[in-house]
């Protein structure tokens, strides 16, 4: 007998239908749907980054050939490849945008006390990536003469390492114009690299108390106002209050800053990195940088595990509602790796989940033993069978 409904089913019970037609009606994305709601869309995009599938025709055929396992879902038939691929140009994307924001509270509980640094303060990375599209199919995406692209910009909290913040943007968009949305909590530490050096942002952001750590250009003007003393051992060479002389920098940023000079073990290479936070030691600094490597293995997951790639649509819509649900997948996988005991890696979490999308096990119990050994004995009052 069943007891449990497939762990697909379980996986969209992590969504609170009444909070999803919430964002349906605000959005008003449930105009002319004649027959196919938003849910049978959102069910159906789920299926494809869950499943891999890599077209209209592999999720249409995938979901109709799970015939008597598409209600528990909340979906009555499964779709049809024009009116899946009418509902992705048409119905907007930034209904999905509003389902990551209500699951991610989810996932922000799940996620607290998992700091990797002592402090107290929330860290987070900024950073973008570049989703390469073929020119001649998506036109409206020019990025260069011959190639078409468009960018992904994310804010990345460490407790967790959940995505909190998500703009889609022309490839063409520079990154600092982006940093200048981001709203940070007062008392906050953002992670950047150079890309990012715009001293305006960087006095803005000292005025609102908020922290920042990036690498200091090389040409940059500045005057040392006090050295600091650093420790005899470790990779710090120098740790300087200065400010910037520059004349446009010395009016948009007139704070001290300070100036660490470090030479990491590991490369042997000497990396200087700019702050406002004097409080942290020089080696916190340092650290603080090099954890904004996780934003970049984010992306790397994304990539990998997820249908970010390629695209079962080319309008812009369309794109942008296939990126969405992709990081709304990213969250799910997320949440699930929070709740588990097994110790998960990502990768292996996706594979097994994509093989078991409609096996019917319970969720939280498959978690944490995926793999259980079958029972021996026999069950009780069943006679054992005598050969021969």
């Amino acid at each position: 007998m069943v007891r449990v409904a497939s762990l697909f089913s379980q996986t969209l019970a992590l969504f609170s239908r009444i909070d999803f037609h919430a964002a349906v009606k605000a959005h008003r994305a449930a105009r002319y749907s004649k027959g196919f709601s938003c849910w049978d869309q959102f069910v159906a995009m789920m299926f494809c980054q869950l499943a891999q599938a890599k077209s209209l025709r592999e999720i249409c055929s995938g979901l109709a050939c799970c015939v008597g396992k598409l209600q528990h879902l909340g979906v009555q038939t499964a779709p049809n490849k024009s009116t899946l691929a009418y509902a992705n140009k048409h119905r907007p994307w930034e209904l999905y945008e509003t389902v990551f924001g209500q699951l991610l509270g989810k996932c922000q509980t799940m996620a607290q006390g998992r700091k990797p640094f002592r402090f107290k303060n929330k860290l987070y990375s900024f950073d973008s990536t570049l989703i390469e599209l073929c020119v001649s199919l998506f036109d409206w995406a020019r990025y260069r003469r011959t190639k078409g692209a468009v960018k992904l910009h994310l804010l990345l909290d460490h407790d967790g390492y959940l995505p909190t913040f998500g703009v889609i943007s022309e490839g063409r968009m520079h990154d600092v114009k982006m940093a200048w949305a981001l709203a940070l909590p007062p008392d906050s530490v953002v992670v950047l690299d150079r890309g990012y050096t715009d001293y305006h942002l960087f006095g803005t952001w000292t005025d609102e108390g908020v922290w920042f750590v990036t690498r200091m250009k090389g040409n940059a003007a500045y005057k040392v106002l006090e050295h600091r003393e650093i420790p005899e051992r470790g990779g710090v060479l120098c740790d300087e209050v200065i400010e910037l002389t520059g004349p446009e920098a010395h009016i948009v940023c007139p704070h001290r800053l300070r100036r660490i000079e470090y030479r990491d073990p590991d490369t042997d290479q000497a990396l200087v990195f700019l702050t406002n936070h004097r409080g942290f030691a020089a080696s916190t600094i340092a650290r603080i940088y090099k954890e904004r490597w996780q934003i970049e293995l984010f992306f790397k997951a994304l990539k990998q595990n997820l249908k970010i790639k390629t695209f079962v649509g080319t309008s812009s819509n369309a794109v942008r509602v296939q990126i969405w649900t992709a990081l709304i997948a990213m969250l799910v996988l997320k949440y699930l790796q929070l709740r588990s005991k097994h110790g998960w890696a990502l990768s292996n979490l996706v594979a097994l989940v994509r093989w078991n999308l409609f096996t019917h096990r319970d969720l939280w119990a498959w978690l944490d033993d995926p793999f259980p050994t079958p029972a021996l004995d026999s069950p009780d009052g069943q006679l054992a069978l005598a050969l021969g």
